[in-house]
């Protein structure tokens, strides 16, 4: 009997558009010999719609008409560990359940749905995922945590300042003053909490610096700033697994960017329509790079050890891509940040080591089940009268 897989993508986050790519390119890869694909669009607004167009890329040109050919769905546990969706607004007469999943795959990027938000929604829905769970999910997320967790597992990070943007806006001057003197120029400006190059800018004077701050602070309450890397070279490699067994993909190398990757970089470098739902060459897989990159001895390993070591530090599970600055004049080298959903799910990476696209869409369904039979042998709740001591209290006005 085929399994049903959900395929979660979109979401209210700036990166919604390249979640739909993503998620659409899963999708499609999918082995249908083994698996029922469906496809899942959450809307900016948070709204689940399922329908036969919603895994063609295509329809998304016209949004408003795509909606209107599809059904808005709830999602419903059914108590056997299968989630129903139902259509709404429910019908008055007839069964209202429209479909139903027993493992979904998340690919959704940025905050209020990568960064554990949705994992949080699939862990009450009681449905195995393929992905990072909830603590993990917001560790990658929120860059200055993260940071903080490395350190203590002993991988190389850069040092960084972090900050509040009431802050910035409630005195300028110190913050800025206070980011010369202890990194200087050039500084790197991020959000603390996005994903995919959104907000960060790159500053080499002190105007720069303050329109950076000023872009930062509009996309997220905290602002990290970290120096800038002489003689970038930007390195990435993704891994599979869990905490227990993890493996590295090959290396690349990004070549649109000399400074920084930017959004425009990773996504709006021009593509072509692939197969069936029509995004299979487009999103990440069709960023310029070296792959696999070009190192020097030694360096591969080392970049590949110290990923699967970031993965599994932050209790990661499914497929990451973790992001590596090098100064290619001293060498040194530094995990930059991890993706805990990459885009394309990094798909391109495995096929490189010679994992097709199904394949890796197999392992992460695997790791998903294994995942949830781990937890149901864990105990979650324990027989107490507690509840009936507290109704007695109450009837006495004791408290």
């Amino acid at each position: 009997m085929k399994t049903n897989v959900a395929v979660l993508f979109g979401g209210k986050s700036t990166e919604h558009e390249v979640s739909v790519i993503s998620g659409i390119q899963a999708f499609c890869a999918l082995n249908t010999e083994k698996y029922n694909p469906l496809a899942i669009y959450i809307t900016k607004n948070n709204e689940w719609y399922v329908g036969e167009k919603i895994g063609n890329i295509k329809a998304y040109t016209d949004l408003k008409a795509l909606l209107a050919d599809s059904t808005r769905v709830l999602p419903v546990p059914s108590g056997d560990g299968k989630v129903e969706l139902l259509c709404y607004p429910f019908k008055k007469f007839g069964k209202s359940t429209v479909a139903q999943f027993e493992v979904a795959i998340p690919v959704v990027h940025g905050t209020n749905v990568e960064d554990g938000t949705l994992m949080g929604y699939l862990e009450m829905l009681g449905v195995p995922y393929a992905s990072c769970d909830v603590t993990s999910s917001a560790l990658g997320m929120d860059k200055a945590v993260m940071k903080d967790v490395l350190k203590r597992a002993g991988v190389p990070v850069l040092d960084a300042y972090t900050f509040m943007g009431s802050d910035y806006i409630a005195d300028s001057e110190a913050v800025v003053a206070h980011i010369e003197s202890t990194i200087g120029y050039p500084v790197i400006v991020k959000p603390v909490n996005l994903g995919s190059s959104v907000g960060i800018s790159k500053a080499d004077d002190r105007d720069a610096l303050v329109r950076a701050l000023d872009t930062a602070i509009s996309y997220s309450p905290r602002v990290l700033a970290e120096r800038a890397v002489g003689n970038l070279r930007e390195i990435n490699c993704a891994v599979l697994g869990d905490s227990e067994e993890a493996i590295a993909s090959v290396c690349e190398e990004p070549l649109n960017a000399t400074d920084i990757l930017t959004f425009e970089d990773k996504y709006m470098s021009g593509g072509k329509s692939g197969s069936k739902g029509g995004a299979k060459s487009a999103g990440m897989a069709d960023l310029k790079r070296r792959c696999p990159a070009e190192l020097p001895d030694g360096m591969t390993e080392q970049v590949q050890a110290l990923a699967v070591q970031t993965f599994q530090a932050l209790g990661c599970l499914g497929v990451s891509r973790i992001d590596f600055l090098n100064d290619k004049q001293t060498g040194e080298l530094w995990v930059n940040e991890i993706n805990t959903i990459p885009g394309s799910l990094a798909f391109y990476l495995w096929e490189a080591a010679g994992i097709p696209f199904a394949e890796l869409l197999d392992r992460m369904i695997a790791l998903a089940f294994k995942r949830q039979r781990q937890r149901e042998a864990l105990t979650f709740s324990f027989e107490t009268n507690l509840l009936a001591g507290a109704a007695a209290g109450l009837a006495t006005g004791k408290k």
